[in-house]
């Protein structure tokens, strides 16, 4: 496998579960999340489904506490294996639990720069496991082979699916226990979303991965594990065939819909 050449995150490290209990979340006046108690399991790809403004992206920023440096306030309690997460400094939470968010973001410096700079943060390594650990990560999202001579460009230039998946590799590369998309493939072409989805797959065996999708048909290509919210509520949950069988009407005319 491509992606165990590279690896090296220590067993001992892999986060079990995500379990979430009463979780709530508001900003201002408004509450986004509404009692939400779901359990998310380990090294497997949990699939977040809902209509647009359901809570999805919260949920997830939730998990690593984003939330409150833009102002939410959050109650309840979210674990991670058996660690409340307001027990942990942010810094070994977000090493811990990588996030990648829906619209792009680079580091103002050069391609390969965007991955030293966490792989010199975290880790000391020589010159040439820098340039190969650069090599690994752009290779494991396909982007190595289209700018390998171009390294030191900086990031900016690059086309937006580019810089989603270079987002995407500089995550990885400090070798999270888990990793959390949204939306990660909205400007991707059909090749590449193929290539995040088949990479997505091969990091389960590591990992525990989550993913917020409004595509429905990748949602079942990739999921093991769906979670579909409504209002800031979480409704349903469920394996795969929560897409055949749902259980709740809400589910299931969400579904059909997506699927007219």
């Amino acid at each position: 496998m491509r992606l165990a050449e590279g690896w090296s995150i220590s067993r001992k490290r892999v986060i079990s579960i995500i379990t979430t209990k009463n979780l709530q979340v508001s900003y201002l006046n408004k509450q986004v999340l509404k009692n939400f108690t779901c359990e998310i399991p380990k090294n497997k790809i949990t699939v977040i489904i809902g209509s647009s403004g359901c809570g999805k992206s919260t949920f997830l920023k939730s998990i690593n506490r984003i939330v409150e440096e833009e102002g939410g306030r959050l109650s309840g309690e979210i674990f991670i294996g058996d660690k409340n997460i307001s027990d942990l400094p942010k810094e070994t939470l977000r090493k811990q639990v990588g996030l990648v968010f829906q619209t792009p973001l680079v580091f103002p410096f050069s391609v390969e720069k965007n991955i030293l700079y966490p792989l010199n943060y975290h880790f000391s390594l020589s010159k040439s496991e820098q340039a190969d650990k650069v090599k690994h990560y752009l290779q494991l999202t396909g982007l190595y082979e289209e700018i390998k001579q171009d390294l030191d460009m900086p990031a900016y230039k690059l086309s937006g699916g580019q810089k989603q998946r270079l987002s995407i590799a500089r995550c990885l590369c400090i070798e999270p226990a888990i990793l959390m998309l949204d939306e990660p493939c909205s400007a991707l072409d059909m090749k590449n979303t193929i290539s995040i989805e088949k990479l997505l797959i091969e990091l389960k065996e590591f990992i525990t991965v989550v993913i917020v999708t409004h595509n429905l048909s990748q949602a079942k290509r990739i999921a093991d594990h769906v979670l579909f919210m409504d209002n800031g509520e979480l409704i349903e949950a469920g394996d795969y065939s929560i897409f055949s069988d749902p259980k709740e009407e809400l589910t299931r005319a969400y579904i059909e819909y997506m699927n007219y």
